[in-house]
């Protein structure tokens, strides 16, 4: 597939961005820097993509951190997926659970095991050119020397004040002490660090992250854990292990689209796509009524099938053929009026993820890594700087679900690398990030490049749409008002909202031999090749 790389449509479209030897596209800026010093000191993809992983947990800390989980694809001459997500505890006290009515969003009750150091580790054996402990080196320097804030990691960080600092009990402490030092969040360009951090990512370079899963750190997990009402043991932490995985696709047009299988929910986008095909959406302006009316209803009858049969593998009762059935899109695509379908939605959080991409001659990497909700758990392990998602929060509480917590079992996941093929070839790496809006980004990201012939820069670019639940949708202000008052005659509860609802992408696609790296205006980002 070739793209129009003079393809400008949208004011925001800027330059393009192309190199022949390597390229990376991540969510901030210094990140995509630590990429590219390992591919000047002659790293591979892998490397790149990990050492960004690294420091994105210093930079962006409202997104990720050492202690989230991540989800990898990875191409080497064929496609492979890796699952970093971890399992709750074997001691999980569901007697802590009867009396509530949704899941908590903090505290102890909301952590499984953290995954994304066991992924940096896997990976870099498999693939990685440097030494492991090169990795980390930005990262290090980062939290050590301190950076400045970005200014929508500023913005998230202020946002979430009020959640973290007015949390009293005992095992919220170490997090406030280290993300709000100055009882506030850092202003844009304040300079923030953490010896912390610096300290355990030198521990984890130095023992193959043994140290976070078996060893020193782990010991200190788990003593914070049984001093502050936790449940996670040393077992539990040492059992873990990430899950290489059989991607999952479905053929939409002329391209491979591929996701991981559950637990997360990449098979969303995929079904949605399913649902969509046939119905020629090129005929219609990329902007119109039309195009974003089947696009929104072919995502809600996804989403109906995800939030009811997608969990742990090990405990879904629907298969994923029964689920990626062309003819199944068929049957859903026929559900599909001239009117807004209603549609409940159980509720997920916004998120805090990173996504980011590398790729060089040989190797193209597309990684997800997350805290979940903004910084996650608001447990922070004394004097580590390991901050702990609370993807716990994904379970669900209802009976007999199969996403009902339980003790050693993997949430529903949201975080969904993408890679696109075309013929059994690489195109490349994408990603978008917001918790549900990520399967929707995907959607608009392949319907943009495919149905549009947009450039993966001005694709990124373009407005986006989001679906809550039940006919409320949101649109990204800049959008015609015919398209609005279109939406609304055919029954969506269309409201205009602020760029940062609309999830932050990247992408890197082969273009006849050129690496085109994009990265969009939504997040702090950065896009290099060369």
């Amino acid at each position: 597939m070739k793209f129009d790389l003079d393809h400008y449509i949208y004011p925001s479209q800027r330059r393009v961005i192309l190199g022949k030897r390597c390229a990376v596209a991540t969510s901030q800026s210094l990140a995509t820097l630590a990429g590219i010093e390992m591919f000047q000191q002659g790293g591979n993809a892998v490397d790149a993509a990990i050492a960004t992983a690294i420091t994105l947990t210093v930079v962006e800390p409202t997104s990720n951190g050492i202690g989230s989980d991540a989800f990898a694809l990875v191409w080497d001459g064929k496609l492979h997926g890796l699952n970093a997500s971890g399992k709750s505890s074997e001691n999980l006290p569901l007697e802590a659970y009867n009396n509530l009515k949704e899941m908590p969003q903090l505290g102890w009750l909301t952590v499984t095991v953290p995954g994304a150091v066991s992924a940096w580790y896997t990976l870099w054996k498999r693939w990685g050119q440097l030494p492991f402990e090169a990795l980390f080196s930005p990262a290090i320097r980062y939290a050590k020397e301190g950076f400045p804030v970005s200014p929508v990691t500023a913005q998230i960080w202020r946002r979430k004040e009020a959640v973290y600092l007015s949390r009293k009990s005992p095992e919220f402490q170490p997090f406030k002490e280290i993300f709000f030092p100055k009882n506030r969040a850092p202003k844009t360009g304040e300079i923030w660090g953490s010896y912390f951090h610096a300290n355990t990512l030198k521990e984890i370079a130095q023992t193959g992250g043994e140290s976070f899963y078996t060893g020193k750190l782990a010991q200190k997990f788990v003593n914070f854990s049984s001093e502050t009402g936790g449940f996670l043991t040393l077992n539990d932490l040492a059992k873990h292990e990430p899950l290489w995985a059989d991607p999952i696709s479905t053929n939409y047009k002329e391209l491979d689209v591929w996701e991981m299988p559950p637990n997360g929910q990449g098979i969303a986008a995929l079904i949605a796509l399913n649902i969509l095909e046939g119905l020629e959406l090129e005929k219609y302006p990329r902007d119109s009524i039309e195009s974003f009316h089947y696009q929104i209803e072919a995502m809600k009858l996804a989403f109906a099938d995800v939030y009811s049969h997608v969990s742990d593998s090990d405990y879904m009762r629907v298969s994923l053929k029964q689920l990626l059935d062309k003819k199944y899109g068929k049957k859903r695509q026929n559900l599909i009026t001239s009117q807004a379908i209603t549609l409940a939605n159980p509720g997920i959080p916004k998120g805090g993820t990173v996504y980011l991409c590398t790729a060089d001659t040989d190797l193209m990497v597309s990684f997800i890594q997350s805290n979940y909700d903004s910084f996650g758990s608001g447990i922070l392990i004394p004097e580590t700087g390991i901050s702990l998602h609370n993807r716990g929060s994904a379970f669900t509480l209802e009976d007999k679900h199969p996403n009902q917590i339980a003790p050693n079992k993997r949430p529903f996941h949201t975080i969904i690398p993408g890679f696109l093929t075309q013929n059994n070839q690489p195109l490349g790496p994408f990603g978008v990030m917001g918790a549900p809006m990520q399967p929707q980004g995907h959607l608009q990201m392949v319907v943009n490049l495919l149905d549009y012939q947009m450039n993966p820069q001005t694709a990124l670019d373009a407005p986006r749409w989001r679906f809550l639940e039940g006919n409320r949708i949101l649109l990204e202000r800049g959008l015609p008002p015919e398209i609005i008052q279109g939406l609304r005659q055919r029954g969506h509860d269309i409201n205009l909202a602020p760029e940062t609802m609309f999830g932050k992408g990247q992408m890197i696609l082969r273009n006849e031999g050129v690496l085109v790296s994009a990265s969009e205006p939504r997040a702090d980002g950065l896009a290099l090749a060369y």
